[in-house]
């Protein structure tokens, strides 16, 4: 039985609003006795352009001293939902916040905001968001007075705001991706108005510097770039992220250094699509391949990145990435298909036969490269030897794991449009199968690591067994051992002794009887 299609009217239905005000700094309106501020609204139309201004680099972004102070003796919950670009978003919203002097809890009937940052890729992603909020509209009931927010890539979106505005009226404030920096002032207009209070900005943002950013554990996530122009056909984030728009590599450098003086001992550098870092410069040639060759010299053990695109994979960074050193060795390639066909329909701009060709690149210039992916199964019109084709690629690559996902369609997207004519039956019944061909590769390779010594960074405890301890090798592979807890946040040796399907076990090797471990 086909999935009922939602019926987004409903949300544009605003016949029962009444204006109550309007200026050059917005309008308030009045929906089932709730005033809205609205400052700035999504518009669709708007975020698909693409702007030839340039973009801003602004430094200047300390909070007033008049809001450092706000919430002094008051709590806060940051949810995430997404990516690890909404995580380090939300590593900012929680920095903003202990600037303004409010502490983190995790008890909701403690907090004075609980900030909801959401993502927008899947609908099941949505929906977990709608969920949270019907648990969080008891709660606000029970304490007027805490604020309550949806921020990140959902709030971009014209019928999520619309639809918080009929029928979520709790809600006190609505922002989006490229406003980050706004939270403080938006904060202070909702707590003084009792509004709830909207600025969602589809224009792309600048680039903000030197906001805080709260980091917790042995790993940083840092934002060399924002944005995504590749505008595949089922993709929303071109629409919620904006136009590429690249941070200048002496800022990228000197977070980097810093994050190596406090003794980080791993970095992601992230971007929507970073393999387009640098190609919208107008001043330097300097592309990510660059960006990579200077990073490696600065004094952290491993430097990683994601999310790459093959489209943009170039022999440049393949060779930087031939050198080593702290650039590990785990590539995360996203594929989607291994249909020439259905990658054209999704607009990938690559075809089955460039994609590995590039993987062919990868493995000769990177001894032990471990490669992971992305697929979408059941896309519209794919047929079932165009699915075969996508099983035979994971078989010829040996992706090592893989994101698996049921084609899910996105409202503003070329592919919503689309016949969405693959039974979900059929699609449920290829998700299996291709998980199945993962599951194989996975297994496969972490046998062949039976009995080698791995270099392991200490994360701490295994979920399911405090005496166990877990970290993940250079190439990202899960290592369960038993050790000391006093290991947590170093590194160690680990001999291999059984290999699981997603994660592998193994034994400390001591010091003065480890061989050279290998890079994996």
């Amino acid at each position: 039985m086909a999935k009922e299609t939602k019926d987004y009217s409903k949300y544009f239905d605003f016949s029962d609003a009444k204006v109550l005000s309007e200026d050059e700094h917005g309008k308030t309106i009045r929906i089932k006795g709730r005033e809205i501020h609205i400052i700035s609204e999504p518009n669709h139309r708007q975020s698909k352009k693409r702007r030839r201004e340039d973009v801003q680099v602004l430094y200047d972004t300390a909070i007033p001293a008049d809001l450092q102070d706000i919430g002094k003796g008051k709590h806060y919950i940051v949810y995430t939902f997404g990516c690890q670009m909404n995580e380090h978003d939300s590593e900012t919203i929680k920095g903003i916040l202990e600037q303004m002097g409010y502490t983190s809890t995790e008890e909701r009937k403690e907090a004075d905001i609980i900030l909801l940052n959401t993502c927008a890729i899947r609908e099941n992603a949505e929906d977990k968001v709608f969920g949270e909020l019907g648990h969080l509209m008891h709660l606000k009931r029970e304490k007027p007075d805490m604020l309550l927010g949806v921020c990140g890539c959902m709030s971009q979106e014209e019928n999520v705001v619309n639809r918080i505005m009929q029928k979520h009226g709790f809600v006190d404030l609505i922002f989006g991706t490229h406003n980050l920096h706004r939270l403080p002032h938006l904060m202070k207009e909702a707590l003084l108005s009792k509004e709830m209070v909207v600025e969602v900005w589809s224009k792309e943002g600048d680039i903000i510097e030197n906001l805080p950013k709260k980091r917790e554990g042995l790993r940083a996530w840092v934002n060399i770039m924002y944005g995504c122009d590749k505008f595949c056909t089922y993709c929303i984030v071109p629409m919620t992220r904006g136009k590429e728009r690249s941070r200048r590599p002496e800022d990228v450098i000197a977070e980097v250094r810093d994050l190596a003086r406090q003794g980080f001992k791993e970095v992601t550098l992230l971007g929507q699509n970073v393999n387009a870092y640098g190609k919208d410069f107008t001043d330097i040639t300097y592309s990510f391949g660059d960006l990579m060759d200077d990073i490696r010299k600065i004094d952290i053990p491993r430097i990683r990145f994601t999310t790459s695109h093959p489209r943009d994979f170039d022999d440049r960074l393949v060779e930087v990435l031939g050198k080593g050193g702290n650039l590990v060795e785990h590539i995360h390639l996203p594929v989607q298909s291994g249909s020439s066909e259905v990658l054209k329909i999704m607009g990938r701009k690559y075809t089955r036969e460039i994609y590995l060709e590039l993987v062919g690149k990868i493995k000769a210039a990177i001894p032990g490269a471990v490669l992971t992916t992305d697929i979408i199964v059941g896309f519209p019109g794919e047929t079932d030897e165009q699915f075969e084709d996508t099983l035979s690629l994971v078989h010829e690559v040996g992706f090592d794991s893989a994101y698996t996902f049921i084609y899910s369609p996105r409202e503003g997207t070329p592919a919503a449009v689309m016949e969405d004519n693959v039974p979900l039956e059929v699609k449920k019944e290829r998700l299996q199968r291709l998980n199945r061909a993962i599951e194989l590769h996975s297994r496969k390779s972490h046998e062949n690591l039976r009995g080698e010594i791995v270099e392991v960074l200490v994360e701490g405890e295994s979920k399911n067994n405090a005496s166990v301890l877990a970290g993940r090798t250079r190439t990202n592979k899960l290592v369960h051992f038993e050790g000391d807890h006093e290991l947590i946040g170093s590194f160690v040796h680990v001999k291999i002794t059984d290999a699981m399907t997603w994660y592998i076990k193994g034994e400390i090797v001591p010091e003065t009887n480890a061989a050279p471990a290998l890079t994996l």
